[in-house]
């Protein structure tokens, strides 16, 4: 059986990601677009526009064009939106890193996305600079005031005209996701894939003109970077960036601005339900709260919803998915649920098994297919043919049930990711990692329920005979190597590991443990 949305379906612009991000522009040339959360540093709509079209004339300038990748490893600030989109008019292609990663993990994005030039700030330029070493990466630049070459040196004459691109087969931006399993790799999202989500997430969550947007959650992360700044500008919204989240810091903002709606990710939502500091503020605007990147009990929404007395919703999708492919309109919320399908999309629920379909309530992993479906995965064909099949439907690894109004709620997951405050933690990248610690003999690696974060990166360790080591110095030994929301936060040393007959481990046992 397939599914479709509720809505009717929408019109998708043949067009480019900037040039529809940037539609409203000229109409609200001296509203603001981005105010920086920490300064109030205002930027309008004709500064953004100008300054995108000026570094996409740098880097024209430089020969950079379709085909090139850059790289853009920085928190949020205003200027990101610029970095983005100016690569995105001189027809390139961006790669987003998490400023958190370790020199390693920089290198291996950079070599694989095979970025060009490296965008960052003072604070990440001894990693960035070390990372780039065995890369393809011939210019660095940073977007605040240190010794390296600033960002202002990118900017050229303006480019007025968007660079031509194929709407349906460009890609616009490779942010990098552990997919259903297995090590991160890039994913392929085209100008089309993004404008349409964009309209799809419209149809569902209109934003309105002048709203203020406050943006906590990282733009190098698919939600942060299309709900929080895309969708908010193609609005004419207000984008007010945050570079990292602070309880207290969110709080005075969503007082100040008058914040309508939240974006944000369930470990948000239990400080906001939970926390004293929440009374000293006056959040009487509030109306929702939307979660999205992990699961969200129906419990805790109800609580937080019932101290702020606004809706509590949630959405669902992946980074592969550009990434919204259900969400929860205003007004329409059901306890637990990831709400309805988008609009012009498909969705099946299937029986992992047989594949055959299922009936309504009847759990199954969701298939979805439209054209939010990703390009496919940079340099790995075969990583691209195990989850997108020959018919086009992308399998999530989520399990899910519908019901007869059409919303889905999520019952489980077949993937292995681990999802720790939103963020993906492959299992396989930490076990690759921790069995080349002398002592270990053999690894595996699952997520354990935990209430604030979601889920906790828990190692099974087995030692070498005769090695000796303790749980903090596997742990030690992961950190210093991984970005911090990777790092294990649990060890158990056990005898074996439960394996398959063909060598897989058994996580399924470990979880029962």
């Amino acid at each position: 059986m397939i599914h479709k949305s509720p809505l009717s379906d929408v019109e998708i612009p043949d067009t480019a990601v900037t040039p529809f991000v940037l539609r409203r522009a000229a109409e609200l040339a001296d509203a603001p677009a981005l105010i920086d959360g920490p300064t109030g540093r205002v930027v309008t709509y004709r500064q953004l526009e100008d300054s995108i079209h000026r570094l996409a004339g740098g880097l024209a300038a430089r020969g950079f064009g379709k085909g090139d990748v850059l790289a853009i490893m920085a928190p949020n600030l205003p200027e990101y939106a610029v970095v983005f989109h100016g690569t995105c008019w001189a027809g390139g292609t961006v790669t987003t890193i998490n400023p958190t990663y370790t020199a390693h993990e920089v290198e291996h994005q950079l070599n694989d996305s095979g970025a060009t030039i490296l965008v960052t700030i003072g604070m990440f330029l001894d990693t960035a600079r070390e990372a780039a070493k065995t890369t393809r990466v011939e210019e660095i630049f940073t977007l605040d005031p240190t010794d390296a070459t600033p960002f202002t040196a990118l900017l050229g004459e303006p480019l007025t005209e968007q660079v031509p691109v194929d709407p349906a087969e460009d890609v616009a931006v490779l942010p990098y996701s552990s997919g259903t399993t297995g090590l991160s790799k890039g994913v392929m999202l085209t100008h089309r894939n993004l404008v349409a989500n964009l309209v799809q997430m419209e149809a569902l969550i209109p934003l309105g003109t002048g709203e203020k947007i406050l943006s906590v959650l990282p733009f190098f992360h698919i939600y942060g970077m299309q709900v929080l700044m895309n969708a908010a500008l193609a609005s004419g919204a207000v984008v007010v960036p945050v570079p990292r989240f602070d309880l207290e810091q969110f709080l005075t903002l969503a007082q100040e601005h008058k914040i309508h709606r939240a974006f944000i990710v369930p470990p948000i939502v239990v400080a906001l339900a939970k926390h004293p500091l929440v009374d000293q503020f006056d959040l009487s605007s509030l109306k929702m709260l939307f979660s999205g990147a992990a699961p969200l009990g129906a419990e805790l929404a109800a609580e937080a919803g019932a101290r702020l007395g606004c809706e509590v919703v949630q959405g669902y999708g992946m980074t592969e998915l550009s990434p919204v492919s259900h969400a929860t309109p205003e007004g329409q919320g059901r306890p637990g649920t990831i709400g309805v399908l988008v609009p012009s999309t498909e969705c099946r629920i299937v029986d992992p098994e047989t594949g055959d379909d299922l009936g309504l309530d009847q759990p199954g992993e969701i298939w979805v297919r439209g054209p939010l479906v990703m390009k496919g995965y940079l340099n790995n064909p075969q990583a691209t043919a195990d989850t997108i099949d020959a018919d086009g439907w992308l399998h999530t690894g989520d399990i899910a049930v519908v019901d007869a109004a059409g919303h889905f709620t999520i019952v489980d997951r077949l993937k292995e990711l681990i999802k720790y405050k939103g963020f993906q933690v492959p299992p396989a990248e930490l076990e690759a990692l921790i069995v080349t610690h002398p002592a270990v003999a053999d690894v595996a690696v699952i997520g354990v329920p935990d209430e604030e974060a979601g889920e906790l990166p828990k190692a099974f360790v087995v030692l070498k005979p005769g090695a000796e080591a303790t749980a903090e110095d596997i742990q030690r030994f992961v950190a210093d190597n991984v970005a911090h929301y990777k790092q294990v936060r649990i060890v158990e040393f056990v005898p074996e590991i439960p394996k398959s007959a063909s060598g897989k481990i058994l996580r399924r046992l470990l979880r029962d443990r």
